[in-house]
């Protein structure tokens, strides 16, 4: 973690909200659905596309607290699969939005010593796009700060079923048995193999649903729903995410320390 004047003005809300966070309790990995961008702009009286320009700057203040902080990985969940059902020249809108933003931001991570990563079915996307993710990939592959995941054409569904797919393959060439498949074995073949599951999931603009996201890593994720949309959503509404986070009791399906086996019915949490 940084020094506390590198995240946060002196005398700010931000920066009251950051001294009140107990930098040892922090989430190792945030995911977060960027939802709100089209009903900011309608708003607003804008084109949906409006909106997502909006959100870039979301995204960019967002991604440089959560490296300040110290984080180890934060999931963006960009473009799913379900988002071909948009109108053309919005999904053409996001993909140049993308493209720009790879490209204006690059050498802000590589000096910052951070590490770009898209997963999805990313052989689907146009070229120029793929271009532009494979080159911010090998110019970051040597960094060892934070993480930054982008999820683009991505489905959760479709990652198990792929993993699925993989284990019967496997099988039918004798490389595994039905038995040597447990969940270290499912992890190491998900997208997000390496990383640690999210601790934390946030989804802006007051939705209340994971939208086929990452189904197998957030078995035990916290999850925060914000009734702020996408564009809006600055530092200061991070910090208050990470705060309601860490007033949370993680268990993990256990019981809280020195709690009673035999607790009365509806007063634990699972």
């Amino acid at each position: 973690m940084q020094p506390l004047d590198e995240i946060a003005q002196p005398g700010s809300r931000e920066r009251e909200l950051l001294e009140r966070i107990d930098p040892h309790r922090l989430p190792r990995h945030v995911a977060i659905i960027m939802d709100g961008n089209g009903r900011w702009a309608q708003a607003r009286g804008l084109p949906r596309v409006e909106g997502h320009r909006a959100g870039v700057r979301a995204v960019r203040e967002v991604v440089e607290t959560v490296a300040r902080l110290g984080l180890e990985a934060i999931t963006l969940y960009a473009f799913s699969t379900e988002n071909w059902k948009r109108p053309r020249h919005e999904v053409l809108t996001l993909m140049a939005l993308l493209e720009e933003y790879i490209g204006r931001e690059l050498e802000t991570m590589r000096s910052n010593n951070l590490r770009f990563r898209p997963i999805g079915r990313l052989d689907e996307l146009d070229h120029s796009v793929q271009k532009a993710l494979s080159r911010a990939v090998a110019e970051t592959a040597a960094c060892t700060g934070t993480v930054i995941q982008v999820a683009l054409n991505y489905s959760g569904r479709q990652e198990l079923t792929e993993v699925v797919r993989a284990a019967v393959a496997e099988a039918q060439h004798g490389a595994v048995t039905a038995e040597a498949i447990d969940e270290p074995w499912v992890e190491a073949r998900l997208a997000t193999s390496g990383l640690p599951d999210p601790d934390l999931l946030i989804r802006t603009s007051g939705e209340q649903r994971i939208s086929n996201f990452l189904l197998w890593q957030m078995a035990y994720t916290e999850i925060i729903f914000s009734p702020v949309l996408w564009p809006d959503f600055r530092q200061a509404d991070l910090l208050e995410a990470l705060l309601d986070y860490q007033r949370r009791e993680r268990r993990f399906g256990g019981l809280a320390p020195k709690a009673g086996v035999f607790s009365p019915p509806g007063t634990a949490r699972a």
